[in-house]
């Protein structure tokens, strides 16, 4: 019997507090991508590992960004194709994510929006469907 994979595979893990929330939505994404064999087809063991580590990082930059800037992540999102990732986080927060230009750049913090930029192939937000807040998400190619 052949198995047909679905167009789309989504999670969502909802979000009631900032307490722990990187470690939860890592987790939680870490577990889906090991149960759907993201990435999928014919990918070796070490750029499988990379993509997985990258889809990681982006879940950890977008929640840590709700967490510190927009009062704390309500959401998590997790859509899956043959092609890409999409990582979705809700918050109550209406401001639209910017960069924030740090006169040291050796210091930590405020480079969310650049690892995204660099490691996503597409990123973008929009004001939250119903009541505020917003989504951002980002998006990452599976090869």
């Amino acid at each position: 019997m052949d198995v047909v994979r679905s167009p789309e595979l989504t999670r969502r893990l909802a979000l009631d507090s900032a307490a722990n929330a990187v470690t939860r939505c890592r987790d939680f994404t870490r577990q889906a991508l090991t149960e759907w064999r993201w990435p999928p087809g014919p990918v070796d063991a070490t750029s499988r590992s990379e993509l997985t580590d990258d889809a990681l990082l982006l879940v950890s930059e977008v929640i840590a960004n709700a967490c510190l800037h927009a009062g704390g992540p309500t959401s998590l999102v997790l859509r899956c194709t043959a092609v890409r990732l999409r990582i979705e986080v809700t918050d109550l927060s209406p401001d639209p994510p910017r960069t924030r230009h740090r006169s040291d750049p050796s210091r930590p913090g405020g480079h969310g929006l650049l690892i995204m930029e660099r490691l996503g192939r597409n990123w973008g937000w929009s004001p939250a469907v119903a009541g505020p807040g917003k989504c951002v998400w980002v998006e990452i190619d599976s090869h």
